[in-house]
């Protein structure tokens, strides 16, 4: 481990990108064991680019209440999304596997329309959590499916205040309020009459259930999946743009102003959720995690990589990530563990007292003993593909194949973050083994359907 800079700027993110990661023989820490299983608190942003939050490089405005999480924790750099797009990835978070071994993983993202979801009879960490004694709450975005007997509240949610699927109005957000509509926000599994800005919304039912996890005395497992900054691209003030929007779109709509005002009302969010969790005395014990689904769309700062959402480029799969635990982890640590979205199954259960189910054996690993610092950073194999432009990815210690398009490289990610430098023809032998793992970790795969959604863009076309 290495102390956190006070201020991180491009520059110094970037200069210590090959700093080392946890260091051992920290000796014990002043609460190695909690008197009480650890509320866990997930909260996840939409599309949000690596370096949309000021901690983490960006320089139009400031995030002082998401940086407060990498200021006072842990920040880890070498994040990684299971796909660079929301559905799947949600299905590698909630199942702690290979989005490619289920069905519904094989869309990117799962269509409005859709009638895949993830199978009720599938273990997933909410379920898990449950089983160790936890009170299990959905706050905001599902996007896994739903129809009679599918959706939260049947893969392990206690409660569910959200929407369904991948957006909705930021305002009208009722059922048939606005043609178009992909989803209504719902209470459980009936619709909403809640109004008020969406974001907003959400925060202050995530409070409610941080008060009815103190009262009834029981640990508390939360995901608290914003929709923001999701298009449509609605900040606080913009109620009036929802009659503009057609299919929840307005491709002429949104700007870098629109954007800010979007990211920040997150910001302001999070900090209304940290500071209850002070007021009610949960936050020494409660694990508060930060990420996103995804890399940036549109208008996010992807900086110091290329790419974006729907790519497997850094830009689209490298995710801000950070982790405060007050009983655990001491403050102001960095660590360049590389880890991925379905490591976090194993990880909070192990954290929790609980186990993933041995007839559903996880690929993500369990990173306690990593994030407490009783154990160095594991060297990693991690493998994406994504069915649009034929998308292939490898990252192998410090080394990535990719395969975007009829394009093949080779990169060295502790050398070159931006993906420019190709050692291909330096590394033959490397390029071709590596080439050859993906291919074998493949086979090992469910095959894409003819009749599967792959969302692409044009970026990977002129790449």
């Amino acid at each position: 481990m290495s102390q956190t800079p006070r201020t991180w700027t491009r520059r110094n993110v970037l200069a210590s990108a090959t700093a080392a990661g946890l260091a051992t023989g920290l000796g014990p820490l002043a609460h190695a064991a909690a008197a009480t299983k650890p509320n866990i608190l997930w909260i996840m942003a939409d599309d949000l680019g690596f370096a949309d939050l000021s901690f983490t490089g960006q320089r139009a405005f400031k995030t002082p209440h998401i940086d407060s999480l990498g200021r006072d924790g842990l920040f880890l750099r070498q994040s990684y999304a299971n796909s660079s797009v929301c559905s799947a990835t949600r299905t590698g978070l909630i199942t702690g596997r290979y989005q490619y071994r289920l069905r519904v993983g094989l869309e990117e993202p799962i269509g409005i329309n859709g009638s895949l979801h993830v199978p009720p009879e599938h273990p997933t960490l909410p379920s898990q959590m449950r089983k160790a004694g936890y009170r299990t709450a959905l706050v905001g975005k599902w996007h896994l499916g739903e129809g009679p007997g599918i959706g939260p509240l049947h893969s392990g949610y206690d409660h569910f205040y959200g929407i369904h699927t991948g957006g909705t109005d930021y305002f009208r957000h009722t059922k048939g309020s606005t043609p178009g509509s992909a989803s209504p926000l719902m209470e459980g599994e009936m619709p909403s009459g809640d109004h008020g800005y969406l974001t907003d919304l959400l925060t202050t039912r995530a409070l409610q259930q941080l008060d009815a996890a103190k009262a009834a005395k029981q640990p508390l497992f939360m995901s608290l999946h914003y929709t923001a900054p999701h298009w449509p691209w609605e900040g606080p003030e913009d109620e009036a743009l929802t009659s503009k929007l057609i299919n929840m779109q307005h491709p002429d709509g949104g700007n870098l102003d629109t954007y800010r005002r979007m990211v920040l009302a997150l910001d302001a969010s999070v900090g209304r959720v940290l500071a209850h969790l002070q007021k009610l005395g949960m936050a020494h014990n409660t694990i508060v995690i930060f990420t996103s689904d995804n890399g940036g769309e549109r208008f996010s700062d992807t900086w110091p990589f290329i790419g974006a959402k729907t790519e497997l480029l850094e830009g689209g799969i490298r995710v801000p990530f950070f982790l405060r635990w007050p009983a655990r982890i001491k403050r102001g640590i960095r660590s360049e563990q590389v880890n991925i979205s379905m490591d976090w199954m194993p990880t909070l259960l192990a954290a929790a007292g609980g186990a993933p189910d041995p007839a559903y054996p996880p690929d993500g690993v369990n990173l306690l003993d990593v994030i407490t610092g009783a154990a160095p950073v594991k060297t990693r194999q991690l493998y994406w593909r994504y069915k649009a432009n034929a998308q292939c990815a490898l990252r192998d210690g410090d080394w990535k194949y990719l395969k975007l398009g009829k394009h093949e490289q080779l990169f060295n990610l502790a050398y070159d973050e931006r993906e420019r430098a190709n050692f291909a023809q330096k590394e033959p032998q490397r390029f071709a083994a590596m080439k050859q793992a993906w291919a074998d970790w493949n086979a090992t795969m469910l095959p894409y359907p003819a009749d599967s959604s792959s969302f692409g863009n044009n970026t990977v076309d002129r790449y």
